[in-house]
């Protein structure tokens, strides 16, 4: 079956426009469209194809994206799928990143962005603790917590080097089952190097670029105080598309308009790179067991990353009524009253608030 690609163009644009929410929202609504509405797609076909994204590094809802449309319109098909998801959250980004991180931005600027990047800790947190089940399900149980453990640790003390623990881990894994019974130019390179971790080694899902980037943009580079990286983490959250699209407001940080676009570029080139090649061989890919030790291993340390990460973020909250935000929308997401969105939506609102009625701001 083929798809024109003026159909993939409109569908794929559509899905990039309104995916708000973040992987789970993609994902449904990708399978609403090939499964269940144009039938281009049997359900275990998007199972399997769902489940090998997972065993690839990089965001795996935009990889999924991008696998759907070279299925239903092959190589060209990906190219313009992968591309239309993208772009409505990247311009947004970009836009909101102009907007925040200028020089003297509006007191309601900086109100509605420190109230969401006070809620986005509770979100980062939540997300991790979502996937700690998930993550030391199944056979090396406490191997896998183990992985956790160390790469909570490896981004609390570490920084940058939690990638080589994520690697670590995953041939750690390797080994154990293969083993016998038993601002210019001067910027660019950086914002290269960070770019490509996000998109080439965030194994676990778009919530581990948050460690990946967060020493080098803040810590290493300066590019971003730590309120703003939170603030930068929020826009990643309450705009449609992929989670890694924070990336964008970073490069953006880093060396404007250019440095966000390069920034994106990098990022999600390998998720074109490796979903285009590896499309023929993704059944075999999920059963290889050497593919699977490797992914069992970095999972959990990636998924303890994610848990390290939300320790790092709340230290850009500086004011008391950040707190109670931070507590009120930990409680809100963890009662399942209100969505990921929803609550980023209601805190930006307070701080609007706090803004205009003359309160502190960080």
């Amino acid at each position: 079956m083929r798809v024109s690609l003026g159909t993939v163009a409109r569908e794929w644009g559509r899905i990039g426009l309104i995916g708000f929410g973040g992987p789970p929202a993609h994902v449904a609504l990708l399978r609403e469209l090939c499964v269940e509405r144009r039938g281009w797609m049997d359900a275990r076909a998007f199972e399997d194809a769902n489940a090998a994204c997972g065993l690839l590094p990089g965001p795996a809802s935009t990889q999924l994206a991008i696998f759907c449309a070279h299925r239903v319109a092959g190589p060209r098909g990906a190219l313009v799928g992968g591309a239309v998801f993208i772009l409505p959250g990247l311009m947004l980004v970009l836009a909101l990143a102009a907007l925040t991180l200028q020089d003297a931005p509006p007191a309601w600027v900086l109100g509605a962005a420190a109230g969401a990047g006070a809620a986005v800790v509770a979100v980062v947190a939540d997300a991790g603790l979502k996937l700690v089940r998930s993550s030391l399900e199944g056979e090396h149980a406490a191997r896998r917590a183990v992985y956790l453990v160390a790469g909570a640790a490896a981004t609390l003390l570490v920084g940058p080097a939690v990638v080589v623990v994520l690697l670590a881990a995953g041939a750690v894994e390797l080994a154990l089952r293969r083993a016998p019974a038993g601002h210019g130019l001067a910027t660019i390179p950086a914002l290269v190097w960070m770019a490509f971790k996000v998109g080439a080694l965030s194994y676990g899902g778009g919530f581990v670029i948050i460690p990946l980037m967060q020493a080098d943009a803040v810590e290493a580079n300066g590019w971003l105080s730590q309120a703003e990286f939170l603030n930068a983490v929020a826009l990643g959250q309450i705009t449609p598309g992929p989670v890694v699209q924070t990336v964008a407001a970073v490069g953006y940080a880093a060396a404007g308009v250019p440095g966000g676009l390069l920034a994106s570029l990098v990022a999600f080139a390998p998720s074109f790179v490796l979903v285009v090649g590896l499309a023929p061989h993704f059944e075999r890919l999920r059963g290889n067991a050497s593919a699977r030790a490797f992914l069992d291993g970095a999972g959990p340390a990636a998924v303890g990353a994610i848990l390290g990460a939300a320790v790092l973020l709340a230290d850009g909250i500086g004011e008391p009524w950040q707190v109670g935000l931070l507590a009120a929308a930990a409680v809100a997401l963890l009662t399942r009253r209100l969505g990921v969105v929803a609550v980023l939506a209601v805190a930006a609102l307070v701080g609007v608030a706090v803004a205009v009625g003359g309160g502190p701001l960080p």
